[in-house]
């Protein structure tokens, strides 16, 4: 073997973070085996046998404790999200699965651009899904990550049930660092609480079926109050006369429709006045943006908690949506 062989081989193996089991004799290990056998009667061989194939990752630990990159602008943000590769990229999704996807906006009311927003900006079309195994995730960031061990525990428990009532190989399901699961990216507890099975085959599959992905998300938006047709968010500008509160990036709206135009927000929308609306206000590309977002921005935001976040979908789906017809032209 040359030395410049023999020296990458060793700098690989240097680089590579290892992976440990999971101590199932450690306390809390053992409390959650006690629960899982006495609240949902699993076995407790099998238990600890499935925990014990769990691997625990250092890199998982170091991901979700690095301190937080620098914050970016809404410019920014957008840049990475709404940009003509993924554009092009939704496109031809929406060409592709068209029938799935005007299917489930039918049936419920979301429309195909808030579905194909959703799954371009979490999973670029279903490119990036994750590469973690969800119990290795899961059961490292509920046994070794203190901070939010409540958390991760109790998603932990809904994986281990969604396994079980699905059928599933616990072993088998990837996903990110933190256990979000499959092409829209679902934690455990959001799948046992929105997944539907909208081909009828008895499965709620968010991994490999289109239909079942587009399903399961619609369904999230409906039952979090999703308003079919209703506005989502309006380009604002500020009249002179303005003397408003500074606007924050709040997820909790106080004001209404009626108080922002009083207090000189200029805005589009038909939306009842007594409707919720709050001003935001962002740093574009081009200078300060204000926006005004209504009860359908808000919805979406609880698929993400961000701001941004919301605002890229809602921008992603139309910007598919105007190439997806222009094409059709």
């Amino acid at each position: 073997m040359n030395t410049l062989r023999a020296l990458g081989i060793a700098l690989f193996i240097f680089a590579v973070k290892p992976a440990f089991g999971i101590d199932t004799s450690a306390t809390n290990v053992q409390a959650f085996v006690d629960r899982m056998v006495a609240e949902h009667g699993f076995d407790r061989g099998e238990l600890l046998a499935t925990l014990d194939s769990a691997e625990r990752k250092e890199n998982i630990l170091e991901a979700i404790s690095r301190p937080a990159e620098r914050t970016l602008s809404w410019g920014e943000y957008r840049k990475i999200f709404v940009n003509p590769e993924r554009i092009a990229a939704g496109a031809r999704f929406w060409r592709e699965h068209a029938k799935e996807l005007e299917d489930v906006a039918g049936e419920t009311g979301v429309p195909v651009e808030i579905l194909v927003g959703i799954i371009g900006v979490e999973t670029y079309f279903g490119r990036i899904t994750g590469s973690y195994r969800v119990i290795d995730a899961l059961a490292t960031l509920a046994f070794h990550y203190p901070r939010r061990a409540a958390f991760f525990t109790k998603e932990l428990e809904a994986f281990l049930l969604l396994a079980r009532d699905e059928g599933l190989d616990v072993t088998y399901p990837t996903g990110s660092y933190a256990g979000a699961m499959g092409r829209p990216q679902f934690m455990p507890s959001s799948y046992l609480a929105y997944a539907v099975d909208a081909t009828g085959d008895g499965k709620r599959d968010i991994w490999n079926d289109w239909t079942d992905v587009a399903g399961s998300i619609a369904n999230y938006f409906i039952e979090h109050r999703w308003q079919p047709g209703e506005d989502v968010i309006a380009r604002a500008t500020l009249a002179a006369s303005f003397e408003g509160p500074v606007p924050e990036a709040t997820l909790k709206p106080s004001a209404t429709i009626g108080s922002l135009s009083r207090d000189g927000v200029l805005f589009a929308t038909e939306l009842p006045v007594d409707d919720i609306g709050h001003l935001f206000e962002l740093e574009g590309d081009d200078g300060v943006e204000h926006w005004v977002a209504f009860h359908n921005f808000f919805v979406i935001t609880r698929y993400n908690r961000s701001v941004m976040y919301a605002l890229a979908v809602h921008q992603l789906g139309h910007a598919i949506a105007d190439e997806v017809a222009a094409g059709a032209g």
